[in-house]
């Protein structure tokens, strides 16, 4: 299985990268978290052919802006949008005229899921669990060819973030702070913060993304992370856009 991050900005795009996108690959799904602009690179990555689903956490712009290039796709089985209770109404006052080509529109078919906080079978496990931002948010932990992947981005540190991980295989959170850095008006995590909740979870690899495009202006503002952190979190990855790894 495989994870590519296709964005890994946070709230706007910059020489750094695009603003927030992950996708997983496996034998029988495509999985997309987040439609940021970064998702428009999807198609040099993926197979059309496969189900895909896209797991939106909330819906601030960074997180839904690439929505509206959808149209260049052109999947061959209905691309399911999954997200809290009301996803569908909130995203189809963007995805529509005179902003963008409507879903229904779309040269694919769509599918919405709203889900609520919990555990779900949509065909393979999910769990959703609300994490501390500003606006409703989800994290999502599924489980694929035996492997667990947990996504929290736009969050604080939280207790259901560190729930979620709970024996993850890879867990991908944001990083929106410097080391130290605390924004409780603004919640979001530092490096610290996302080392204790995959510690705290016993994840076995952290993945950091959702770099804040104001915080972070250079990749070698990111890579110092890895250094400083790399003995207290091995395997500690900062991911920058078109980054593959194997699960």
């Amino acid at each position: 299985m495989q994870v590519t991050f296709l964005g890994t900005n946070g709230w706007y795009d910059t020489l750094t990268g695009n603003t927030c996108s992950t996708l997983v690959r496996s034998d029988e799904y495509n999985i997309l978290f987040d439609a940021g602009n970064g998702i428009a690179k999807t198609d040099r990555y993926l197979d059309q052919g496969v189900p895909t689903y896209l797991f939106i956490s909330h819906s601030h712009l960074d997180h839904i802006a690439g929505l509206h290039t959808l149209n260049k796709f052109r999947f061959t089985t209905p691309l399911h949008i999954c997200g809290q209770p009301g996803i569908q109404t909130e995203i189809s006052s963007l995805v529509r005229e005179p902003f963008t080509v409507p879903f229904d529109q779309l040269p694919f078919r769509t599918r919405f899921i709203e889900l609520a906080e919990g555990t779900h079978t949509i065909p393979f496990p999910v769990e959703c669990r609300s994490l501390v931002h500003t606006a409703p948010c989800f994290g999502y932990s599924l489980v694929l060819e035996g492997k667990k992947i947990t996504y929290c981005v736009d969050t604080g540190p939280c207790e259901n973030a560190i729930l979620l991980a709970g024996d993850a295989d890879l867990l991908i959170t944001e990083c929106g702070l410097k080391p130290g850095e605390k924004s409780p008006e603004w919640p979001h995590l530092n490096p610290g913060d996302a080392i204790h909740i995959a510690k705290k979870a016993r994840a076995r690899r952290l993945a950091l993304t959702h770099f804040a495009a104001h915080t972070y202006t250079t990749l070698e503002e990111r890579f110092e992370i890895e250094r400083i952190y790399q003995e207290e979190c091995p395997g500690l990855l900062a991911a920058i856009d078109g980054l593959t790894i194997e699960v």
